[in-house]
């Protein structure tokens, strides 16, 4: 069985976001790290203010772009070319 958790890679340490459960102590864990996909939100012309205010405009779709249901748009032409 797999877990997976997020973390935080800092001082020569992974700090994990939330205790993992049902996981003994001990166990093995192999650790990938990802790219940052932090926007460099000035280089497009955003200020801290606009984009507090993109932020709370965005945030009232949060919960359909959340829906699992939603995934379907993840591959929309391809799920379109097999309809």
């Amino acid at each position: 069985m797999l877990t997976s958790l997020e973390g935080v890679y800092r001082n020569g340490r992974v700090e994990l976001t939330e205790n993992p459960h049902d996981v003994p102590e001990g166990t093995a864990v192999i650790v990938t790290f990802l790219k940052s996909y932090d926007i460099d939100l000035e280089s497009r012309g955003i200020d801290i203010e606009q984009a507090k205010i993109l932020r709370a405009s965005l945030a009232t779709f949060s919960e359909d772009w959340d829906n699992p249901e939603m995934s379907i748009y993840d591959n929309y032409d391809a799920a379109k070319a097999n309809s």
